[in-house]
């Protein structure tokens, strides 16, 4: 029994880079010929080639060697990974031989293994894989899974001792499933270090599925001539292994090994490990099946581990959906009532949240200082997503102060509220059995010869600091999380920002509807006030009679109704900035031909375009009308009356107003009042006003901008 705690393993980084992929020789129970790719001339080989092809094989062609027909096949399409194309058995000095040809760039290699004495029989082999699958197919769980296809490789392979070694994240394995002669003892749960198998050999593993060690304590045949043992065999199922590995399984008392790898999506999950207690060899035929049933394990572990995320998931879709309304409030009010779906939810101890006004607590959750501690640390370290880890130690070593409250924490930041919500998990004291002791250690004499451990005996070991790990789908679970945290925060100020705009358009209304009263009180005073000057007005016209005075009057009396107009217009539009110019002109116009009598109305014409001006500018447009109007009534026809037409046209941003008549023109100079009005009018509205032949009569025309023009 030991504590994980300030323990290290050795130092086996030499085990990473022994170059396996470059043996420099076989296992002896094969042989091996390497040829120009070009004129198929043997320049190499290994094992005991003179016993087979006689002493003069180096150079000679592989036509010769073997059939002509194998030679053929290397232009075959269908290769196997690597290149590798699989060619009939041949029979060579009363030994039959499968034959397996690699293709590289420069070289093409032929392996030759001795060929089963009792082959598997196709059919009998299909057949017995479907039902296999078909056990895979039902089994319920992972565990139950793995266990059926120990006891199948078993019955494949006829080795003693087969099985199945998950890689965990730290790289070391775990046996979950064992099928095993009672003599040979059991590794069932047992751990293996990550060292046992280095980083380059499980690259091997990915690319050659199947490997075998007919016996442990052979002698390796090196490749000849010697130039050659550079050549790499990654490829080569007969590639001497690392006599360091060699040297690990006779510790282990192992006669014989096979190994079939698992790989699943491109990644090696694990391994189907075979021991014999003797000497045992595994033919090509057998090594196909047990590649091919290990491709079927692997789409079902696949299948069962999606399955299980799917659910997983699914559970968690549910509890999100069942939390999102509680998230409507400020986070420090939601957890009071959604603490215990939260728990629930990441399978936690205890959830809390750390806000500007303090921490809030709930379930088994550690002191709120060592809560403040954990949070000022995240902040210090710039958590601005999500944080999760289930050994808290190892990112922060101060927690191993409190590491029986906490070692596993789930954190989110909500910059939104300037808080940060936790997840915990308490420390999960684990026994682990390792198959010999992992953290054994080592001289470090770097003349020293590496060498494998001896022991396999289980050693137990006490692990501390450690959580029940969080899932992926779980961490998946905590980013949505805080998006929905972020859109309920941005509902939130909507409905808060709408509120404030609420209040603000009532505000507005009423201040408007006030308007309104005074606006209606205003424009009945000032409409009853110019409808008794009117009448006076019109009144002191009737007395003074025919004559200048009278004319005087009418003309005040005009210029009194087009500001009248206005003050009906301003009352009656909702848009009071701007008015219709054409509209207000013709009833301007009407109401000047009701001052004037019928004997001008039915002389006056009007032909007015379309246009919004701003008020202030249309009532001084509206003065300069009167006063034309009421100037063409007076001289156009010395004292009778005629033709007047008014027109109102647009050209781009501005206005031209034309009041023309077809008497005798323009005589002398007026200097009045009126005209004096008209031109200061006309300096306000920044335009001018021109007199022009009618042929015959007078066309007076006005030309302004219809906006204010900038100063």
């Amino acid at each position: 029994m030991a504590s994980l705690i300030e323990r290290a393993a050795p130092d086996l980084t030499e085990c990473d880079r022994e170059p396996i992929h470059v043996p420099g020789a076989i296992q002896p129970h094969g042989l091996l010929l390497v040829a120009n790719h070009e004129t198929l001339a043997v320049e190499a080989g290994a094992g005991a080639l003179e016993s087979v092809f006689g002493p003069d094989w180096l150079g000679a062609s592989l036509r010769k060697l073997l059939t002509p027909d194998i030679a053929d096949r290397l232009q075959s399409p269908l290769a196997g990974p690597g290149g590798v194309v699989r060619c009939p058995a041949v029979t060579l000095r009363a030994q039959s031989y499968d034959v397996s040809l690699h293709r590289t760039a420069e070289h093409v290699i032929v392996e030759l293994e001795p060929a089963s004495e009792h082959p598997l029989l196709a059919g009998e082999m299909l057949g017995w894989m479907d039902t296999i699958a078909a056990g895979f197919e039902r089994a319920p769980n992972l565990q139950t899974l793995c266990a059926r296809a120990a006891n199948a490789f078993q019955t494949l392979t006829g080795f003693g001792r087969v099985m199945v070694y998950r890689f965990l994240d730290d790289d070391a394995g775990r046996v979950v499933g064992e099928a095993s002669d009672p003599s040979l003892g059991s590794f069932m749960h047992h751990h293996f270090p990550a060292a046992d198998i280095p980083r380059q050999a499980r690259a091997l593993y990915v690319r050659n599925r199947s490997r075998v060690i007919p016996d442990v304590t052979y002698e390796p045949a090196p490749l000849r001539p010697a130039h050659f043992q550079s050549l790499d065999l990654s490829d080569v199922s007969l590639r001497s292994v690392s006599r360091i590995h060699l040297h690990y399984l006779r510790n282990m008392d192992v006669g014989a090994s096979a190994s079939i790898s698992i790989v699943k999506d491109g990644i090696l999950w694990g391994l189907i490990a075979c021991h014999n207690k003797d000497a045992k060899t595994m033919g090509l035929d057998a090594r196909l099946a047990a590649v091919a049933l290990a491709g079927g394990l692997a789409r079902q572990i696949r299948a069962r581990e999606e399955a299980e995320s799917y659910r997983e998931r699914l559970l968690l879709r549910a509890a999100e959906d069942s939390l999102l309304p509680t998230l409507d409030q400020p986070l420090t009010v939601a957890l009071v009532a959604g603490h215990e779906d939260l728990c629930r939810m990441m399978d936690s101890d205890g959830v809390a949240v750390i806000h500007p006004g303090g921490v809030d607590c709930y379930g088994r959750c550690p002191d709120r200082h060592v809560i403040s501690t954990v949070g000022d640390w995240l902040t210090d370290h710039g958590l601005v997503d999500t944080f999760v880890t289930h050994h808290l130690t190892s990112h922060f070593p101060a927690a191993e102060a409190f590491a029986d409250k906490i070692s596993g924490i789930m954190a989110l930041s909500v910059p939104e509220e300037r808080a940060i919500l936790l997840w915990f998990r308490a420390e999960q004291v684990e026994e682990i059995e390792w198959a010999g002791n992992p953290h054994k250690g080592v001289d470090h004499d770097p003349t020293a010869i590496l060498t494998p451990r001896t022991s396999f005996e289980t050693w137990r070991e006490l692990v501390r600091g450690r959580s029940r790990p969080w899932s992926l789908e779980q961490t998946e679970s905590a980013h949505r999380l805080r998006r929905a945290l972020r859109l309920a925060y941005e509902r939130r100020e909507k409905q808060r920002l709408f509120k404030e705009l609420e209040r603000a358009v009532a505000e507005k209304d009423a201040a408007l509807a006030q308007k309104d009263v005074l606006m209606k009180e205003v424009d009945h005073r000032v409409q009853n006030s110019l409808q008794l000057v009117s009448a006076f007005l019109s009144l002191q016209a009737r007395e003074a009679g025919p004559g200048p005075i009278a004319d005087q009057l009418i003309e005040a009396r005009s210029r009194l109704s087009s500001v009248a107009l206005v003050h009906r217009r301003l009352y009656r539009d909702d848009q009071i900035e701007t008015i219709d110019l054409a509209r207000y002109l013709e009833e301007l116009i009407d109401d000047l031909k009701g001052s004037l009598g019928e004997e001008w109305s039915s002389k006056m014409t009007a032909d007015f375009t379309p246009m919004l001006i701003p008020t202030d500018r249309a009532v001084s447009v509206g003065l300069i009308a009167s006063e034309l109007v009421i100037n063409a009534t007076k001289y156009a026809y010395g004292g009778g009356t005629g033709p007047i037409d008014v027109v109102l046209e647009r050209h781009r941003n501005r206005f031209r107003l034309i009041v023309a008549d077809h008497g005798g023109g323009i005589s002398g100079e007026r200097r009045g009042f009126g005209s004096r009005m008209m031109q200061a009018v006309m300096t306000r509205l920044g335009g001018s006003l021109d007199h022009a032949d009618n042929s015959p009569g007078l066309r007076a025309i006005m030309t302004a901008p219809i906006e204010d023009q900038p100063r």
